[in-house]
């Protein structure tokens, strides 16, 4: 999360005194800031050295783990929010690392970018792939595995046994509630398992 606002509207969704895990974590910034004003505590789990060590010196807790080795360290219900923000598109096997984040948390608050947003169709027809705030990589240096959107992440979630329980867009830091597949730069959902 890059954006400070759009930190915050996904803070919001962390109910206060949770016990959270930030799956890729980046900096821990998030993290950091729902332990300062929501008295959370938990892990992230990062890869990046750089990023352990940003996460260390913020004095948040860090596990360093590849994502695509799953998560067999932690056990089932183990936390009551499980984030998994800008990271589904890097990974190779979404369907279960969906299905253990529904595993681990009660909760999962997902995000990614939306490659539905209008301007990234405009692209597309225009016979070139779109380079966005939320895509800034040209096609061939990119580390997305893949590119999803809004409306594809609701027939996942479905196959994978998860009940989205809230589920909207963000556009420069706005939340867009209406034709967010179409109007939404970044897709966030709420989800369970069922």
């Amino acid at each position: 999360m890059s954006e400070r606002r759009d930190m915050e509207i996904i803070a919001d969704l962390v109910p206060a005194g949770s016990r959270v895990l930030d799956l890729g974590c980046g900096s821990g910034e998030l993290l950091a800031h729902l332990q300062q004003h929501k008295q959370c505590s938990g892990y992230g789990v990062e890869i990046d050295d750089h990023n352990v060590h940003a996460c260390v010196q913020r004095g948040v807790n860090v596990i360093q783990l590849n994502l695509e080795e799953g998560l067999a360290l932690f056990e089932d219900r183990s936390f009551d929010v499980v984030l998994q923000l800008d990271t589904l598109q890097h990974l190779r096997n979404t369907e279960r690392m969906l299905r253990e984040t529904a595993r681990v948390g009660r909760i999962g608050i997902l995000s990614f970018p939306n490659f539905a947003h209008w301007p990234n169709r405009v692209r597309v027809a225009s016979g070139r792939m779109p380079v966005t705030k939320a895509l800034p990589y040209e096609w061939y240096d990119t580390p997305n595995i893949r590119v999803g959107t809004f409306a594809d992440f609701e027939v996942l979630a479905h196959k994978t046994g998860l009940q989205v329980t809230d589920s909207f867009g963000l556009q420069r830091g706005e939340i867009v509630r209406r034709w967010p597949n179409l109007r939404a730069s970044v897709a966030v959902f709420k989800f369970e398992r069922r």
